[in-house]
């Protein structure tokens, strides 16, 4: 897009937002693709999005544990998000919830809103002043919605990709956006991108049960970057559940999860760090000083944090216990 086009579009969103009496506080002109979708398995919901737009994240994505998922975007109206979770937290559908807010919004023919319930109903508006090409698909449990796109073929490209794609909720909805990105994305390009994934359970307080909250907030290829970070916290995730199975003296369980989350994160030296201090503290330092010798020959760093372990309780062992694991640093 020249500077002249791009000076064209200001304009006309300008000339949208006084002709919508819409308040310029309450709107960011966030021009975007993006799916809301629940999965019928788990009950997990969630928003993903790309944008060319500096942090997409914070404005577009919005989702509650046993609530339901809303995504608010084109010339964002933000109240949409909370407001949206408002109504279904109430008892409304996706579809009365999203109609009752395009009644009090004198400016609904700019935005772009899509809602899944905790039920699987959707609801989805575009309105007929957002940017072209514009539009959206719904299917059974998800809807994927698109404005300002190089072709009118993202939205389909999206559908079919997350139909076919398989592996978690997560998983498939990042496989749309990519669909999405493959066949042209946004005309003006790519900037941030964001995921959001809530289990099927409602809990005591709203901010309880986020499964998965990425950002990139500014990146020249944002889906390969929220793509990097959602492997990450996958091996983080298993980190966890090793820590878990520890505490239970569950220790096979526990090597496995472990192993796993050093397959999906080899680079990070942290996690084999802290699998071989759990063993050490379970007794098993047979076990850890293989795992130790490999971390102290990667960073040394780690030879020095070891012993400020023990006066915190992390890691109790006797001198003669320590020296043997610090020797396997000049092995």
């Amino acid at each position: 897009m020249t500077n002249r086009h791009f000076l064209g579009l200001v304009v006309a969103v300008l000339a949208l937002l006084v002709s919508a009496e819409v308040h310029a506080d309450t709107v960011r002109p966030v021009s975007t693709y993006s799916i809301v979708a629940r999965d019928s398995a788990t009950g997990q919901m969630g928003v993903a999005v790309q944008s060319h737009w500096f942090s997409v994240g914070p404005i577009v994505p919005w989702a509650e544990a046993g609530v339901g998922a809303v995504a608010t975007q084109s010339l964002v109206r933000i109240d949409y998000g909370p407001d949206g979770l408002d109504h279904l937290r109430a008892g409304e559908s996706a579809a009365l919830a999203l109609t009752a807010m395009l009644a009090a919004d004198s400016g609904r023919e700019v935005r772009q809103v899509a809602i899944v319930d905790a039920n699987g109903n959707v609801a989805v508006h575009t309105g007929k002043r957002c940017i072209a090409y514009a539009g959206h698909i719904t299917g059974r449990g998800f809807s994927v919605q698109a404005n300002l796109m190089a072709d009118s073929i993202v939205p389909t490209a999206m559908a079919q990709a997350y139909r076919t794609a398989t592996g978690s909720l997560a998983e498939r909805m990042l496989a749309a956006l990519e669909a999405a990105e493959a066949v042209g994305g946004d005309i003006r390009g790519r900037q941030s991108a964001a995921i959001l994934v809530v289990d099927g359970k409602r809990h005591p307080q709203r901010w309880q049960g986020k499964l998965i909250e990425l950002r990139v907030e500014d990146h020249p290829t944002p889906l390969v970057e929220l793509r990097r970070l959602y492997d990450l916290q996958l091996a983080y995730d298993w980190m966890n559940r090793g820590d878990v199975y520890a505490e239970h003296s569950q220790w096979d369980s526990a090597a496995i999860a472990y192993g796993s989350a050093e397959k999906l994160a080899p680079q990070i030296a942290e996690i084999p760090f802290w699998h071989a201090v759990t063993l050490t503290a379970a007794g098993r330092i047979e076990d850890a000083l293989p795992v130790f010798r490999r971390i102290f020959a990667s960073e040394s760093r780690w030879v020095e944090l070891l012993p400020r372990l023990i006066p915190a309780g992390l890691l109790p062992v006797d001198s003669t216990a320590l020296e043997r694991i610090l020797k396997t640093a000049g092995e």
